[in-house]
């Protein structure tokens, strides 16, 4: 059963509140024991994981936003890997994909004073829904893919190397609602992408997320992504406004609580945020 969108969001927004900014004065190895809280939003192509890390901008002082390194795998000196790979797969995949983990591995230690890190993607779903496809779909041979495991398999296992996430927000979504999304938006190379793909994606994130078929390394919160867009950002409003009354009482601890008590009750925690969406925003 899919847990909400405010779910996720009211999680996030409780460890911005409460866990303190890394001081200015810290040593690099008191900072590292006070690693940021990190979240990774997966999902499908077209899923709304930009959309969602926006509503987060607005605590930048406190939350570093990492997007995934789209521009970068678009040119590498001048070389578009991303469509490279998009045209001819077979050629390029373990090109594009040993750079998406070089690329990956950079957003998953990169250094940060503030206490909250979201990253767009991780390497864990470069390898294991991406990667994971291109194998499966014969567009990448055994022996690329063994390779590409090799590395992968390495840096999990690297004690100098921290890829630790703490919350996984899945942003689920119907292939017909991500390929839809993906038309619409008219974004570069996903020109090339086709239904079919689309589908399979879907389910490698299923099978990973869902189903746990590839080892899943944090905590996961389901979200009903298939909602519109304007419905979320409401919801977010809400909930921002919520917290924003709990802050200035100081009680952020008190957060937690409202929201378990909310899922406890009989009725959805989505049930009454509209009503308090309603009296915030005076609908009627």
């Amino acid at each position: 059963m899919c847990q909400n969108f405010s779910d996720s969001v009211s999680q996030i927004l409780t460890q911005i509140q409460n866990r303190p900014v890394v001081s200015k004065n810290e040593t690099i190895e008191t900072s590292a024991v006070r690693r940021p809280f990190t979240v990774s939003v997966e999902g499908n192509i077209g899923s709304g994981k930009s959309t969602y890390l926006k509503h987060f901008s607005r605590w930048n002082d406190r939350v570093d936003i990492i997007m995934e390194p789209v521009e970068k795998w678009r040119n590498l000196k001048r070389h578009n890997l991303l469509q490279m790979m998009y045209e001819d797969p077979k050629r390029w995949s373990l090109t594009f994909q040993t750079y998406v983990q070089l690329t990956m591995l950079q957003n998953h230690t990169k250094n940060t004073e503030k206490p909250v890190k979201l990253m767009e993607r991780s390497l864990h779903s470069a390898k294991y829904c991406f990667a994971e496809n291109l194998k499966r779909t014969g567009k990448m041979p055994e022996s690329e893919y063994e390779v590409l495991s090799g590395w992968f398999d390495f840096m999990l296992q690297c004690p100098n190397i921290d890829l630790s996430v703490d919350l996984i927000v899945y942003l689920k979504t119907d292939p017909e609602v991500a390929l839809r999304r993906v038309k619409e938006r008219s974004r570069g190379e996903e020109h090339l992408i086709n239904e079919q793909y689309i589908q399979d994606l879907h389910q490698l994130h299923e099978d990973w997320l869902t189903h746990q078929k590839f080892p899943v390394h944090a905590p996961v919160v389901v979200v009903d992504a298939n909602k519109d867009i304007q419905d979320m950002r409401e919801i977010f409003t809400v909930i921002t406004k919520s917290f924003q009354a709990h802050d200035k009482e100081n009680t952020p601890e008190g957060i937690t609580d409202d929201f378990k008590a909310l899922k406890r009750s009989g009725d959805s925690l989505e049930s009454k945020l509209k009503v308090q969406r309603q009296k915030i925003l005076g609908e009627r």
